[in-house]
């Protein structure tokens, strides 16, 4: 995982010629505890992004790979200043290109294929050289047997032409590879981006992949005729992304999908799979698929594709709020497709990215702050005690604040998939199914176990909840009496805690009345900071008596989608014996039937199809597919409701014959 280090000076003397740190990157990770490679040992294949301190470190480093892959290394092009200083260069595969034809009577026979594998690396302006383009695929075979015939073992350096000790252990050298988290100087807000990704437009499938995934596919459609895919093909013919969702995804979308979880870590944290989740939490707090894809590269192109693909599959709706990483592809492929959706950074992502020996600090500005003047004092302090005044991520984090930091984001609907509490964080609902070695294959063949057990979580909450019609009370409060009734386990669990929370708070006053309907009340709590520390804290909560409107400065409720132990203190003060009936949410509720069929309409809880686009065949088989299944469902139920049931289709089936063949009959 990278960080970015608050360490701007070496540990100790000795390392000071070894550790540096590139004032124009974020974070700077090195291969070994000395930040150098040796020469003749290369762990890692080239890739966009790596730095060198020399051109001749560049030429061993490839080197060291191609003996280790096994073919030959030549330079193929070398650009030169005025002052013939060399600033750009391509190192190339000895089979690269064509031998010129020659009218001799014995032409030696061609041995060079056209290879494409290369690296192409240019002279930065903090002068190191940095691999900027590259290709590894190679179009013939190659093995390492043959590699110690190849001109580029026997002499190395293309400077020189001195012999240079790839394979002796007579001399010991080491080359500095520096692999970085860039900050690009050229890129407007400070694009953060992983450079060890290795660019590409087409996704890096093992042999056998592609088969494997078409087969995962065509089985998933057999078994699920509502299972849906599409593929992007570059202009080469190449696979560049996919995306795929299951038939109940969209259901599920109708009933939790007002907020969104993009979820990206097989990214950031270069996952074998390349695997991005669009996600939701349900009525159990339990994360739950909404789609899955692969993608070439953190592109906003790719994003774009992806999220448009997503859309399409979703008929056209939006989510009100869309969360993704601290990404600026992600920001922009956001704005171009869901221009509509309020998009929030997530937290989880942000504080992966931080420092241990900085997230105390980092933690206690974010989550401590009840105001906005008390954060950006506490920022502002937190930046100077640490000299990252200029720190472009940080810079970054700060201009977009308003998108992550919960002070911000109170009034903000986000259904419990922000983390409100310091040891909160977010996740994919494959998470516990994927690794980082995890090939695409191994992925692909778990992917269903994967699935009927996130389904079979569900259904045994549902279970559970609704066995479960008394649950243990901790007050004599009537309203923890009347959601007991209402809330699934998990919720009601939770909402206890609020209520265990109304102890804390020992004072609720009437601040001020604005309007004979609008009272003002401040709610004072001790809350426990760290051991043995307590801090007391001021929460004022509004409540209109005219709609039974009532808003706490906490923000818990558009946080979680349950009321806070502030407002429920004030509830109590003024003699309310029930919670409002507008702060009991439908996703929460365990007393309704959730078939996870998609309905086209607003509301998947409206059944009655007057909002379908009755001109689209999709809108009219999902609308009646919908119908038939209810009725499916209630004739299962006992002899004489399959027989009337199966005698009425059948009647419906005769007049829907007869009403198809009427002349004016239309579609």
């Amino acid at each position: 995982m990278d960080e970015f280090s608050l360490n701007t000076e070496p540990a100790c003397d000795d390392e000071a010629e070894e550790f540096e740190i590139d004032g124009e990157c974020a974070m700077t990770e090195y291969v070994d505890q000395t930040g150098n490679i040796p020469r003749g040992e290369n762990p890692l294949p080239p890739a966009v992004g790596m730095e060198f301190d020399s051109y001749d470190d560049v030429y061993y480093f490839y080197n060291c790979y191609a003996k280790q892959q096994g073919f030959g290394v030549r330079v193929s092009n070398t650009w030169y200043r005025k002052s013939k200083e060399r600033y750009r260069a391509k190192f190339s595969c000895s089979s690269a290109g064509f031998k010129k034809k020659t009218e001799a009577n014995r032409p030696r026979p061609e041995t060079r294929t056209g290879c494409p594998a290369m690296i192409k690396f240019r002279l930065m302006d903090n002068h190191r050289w940095r691999i900027i383009e590259m290709e590894l695929e190679h179009n013939h075979l190659t093995g390492p047997a043959g590699s110690s015939f190849c001109k580029s073992r026997r002499m190395t350096d293309p400077g020189s032409k001195r012999p240079l000790p790839i394979d002796g252990s007579e001399e010991v050298c080491k080359i500095k590879l520096f692999r970085t988290l860039v900050i690009d100087e050229d890129d407007e807000g400070g694009e953060i981006r992983n450079n060890i990704d290795g660019g590409g437009n087409k996704l890096k499938l093992k042999q056998g992949d592609a088969r494997e995934m078409l087969d995962f596919f065509t089985r998933m459609q057999l078994s699920s005729p509502g299972f849906f895919y599409v593929m992007d093909i570059n202009e080469k013919g190449c696979l560049r992304n996919v995306f795929w969702a299951e038939t109940r995804c969209r259901a599920a979308y109708g009933y939790f999908g007002d907020v969104v979880f993009f979820d990206t870590k097989s990214l950031t944290e270069n996952y074998e799979v390349p695997l991005v989740v669009f996600a939701c939490i349900n009525h159990h707090m339990q994360m739950v698929p909404l789609g899955c894809g692969l993608v070439s590269s953190q592109s906003v192109e790719s994003f774009i594709w992806l999220f448009r693909a997503w859309l399409t599959y979703m008929v056209g709706r939006a989510p009100q709020t869309i969360i993704t990483g601290p990404c600026k592809a992600l920001q922009s492929a956001v704005s171009d497709v869901f221009p509509r959706a309020f998009h929030c950074l997530s937290l989880t992502n942000i504080k992966e990215k931080i420092a241990s020996e900085f997230d105390p600090t980092f933690t206690r500005v974010v989550y401590r702050s009840l105001r906005v003047d008390e954060f950006e004092l506490a920022w502002e302090d937190m930046v100077k005690t640490h000299g990252l005044e200029n720190h472009k991520w940080l810079q970054t984090l700060y201009e977009d604040r308003k998108r992550w930091v919960p002070l911000y984001l109170k009034e903000v609907f986000l259904a419990g998939l922000f983390p409100v509490k310091e040891n909160e964080r977010l996740s994919s609902p494959f998470e516990e199914y994927l690794s980082p070695q995890t090939s695409l294959k191994e992925f692909l063949c778990t992917y269903e176990r994967a699935i009927l057990e996130i389904e079979q979580r569900e259904t045994l909450s549902d279970m559970e909840s609704t066995n479960n019609s008394s649950c243990a009370l901790n007050s004599r409060f009537s309203f923890e009496l009347q959601l007991s009734k209402l809330y699934t386990n998990e919720i009601f669990k939770k909402f206890q805690d609020e209520i265990e929370g109304m102890y804390s708070c020992f004072s609720v006053r009437e601040m001020s009345t604005d309007s004979s309907s609008l009272t003002y009340y401040i709610v004072k709590e001790d809350i426990l900071i760290e051991q043995n520390c307590r801090l007391t804290r001021e929460f004022e909560v509004m409540y209109n008596t005219c709609d039974s409107e009532i808003l706490c400065a906490c923000g818990l409720f558009n946080f979680r989608g349950y009321l806070c132990r502030h407002a429920l203190s004030v509830i109590n003060e003024i003699g309310l014996e029930e919670t409002p009936p507008r702060y009991i949410l439908a996703r929460w509720r365990k007393d309704i039937g959730r078939d996870y069929i998609f309905n086209h309409g607003c509301n998947n809880n409206n059944n009655n199809g007057d909002d379908i686009d009755i001109n689209n065949p999709v809108h009219r088989y999902d609308s009646l597919y919908k119908c038939v299944v209810n009725v499916v469902d209630e004739g299962r139920r006992s002899h004489d409701r399959y027989k009337f049931a199966s005698q009425s289709l059948d009647e419906i089936l005769n007049k829907v014959h007869v009403q198809e063949n009427c002349p004016a009959s239309s579609m």
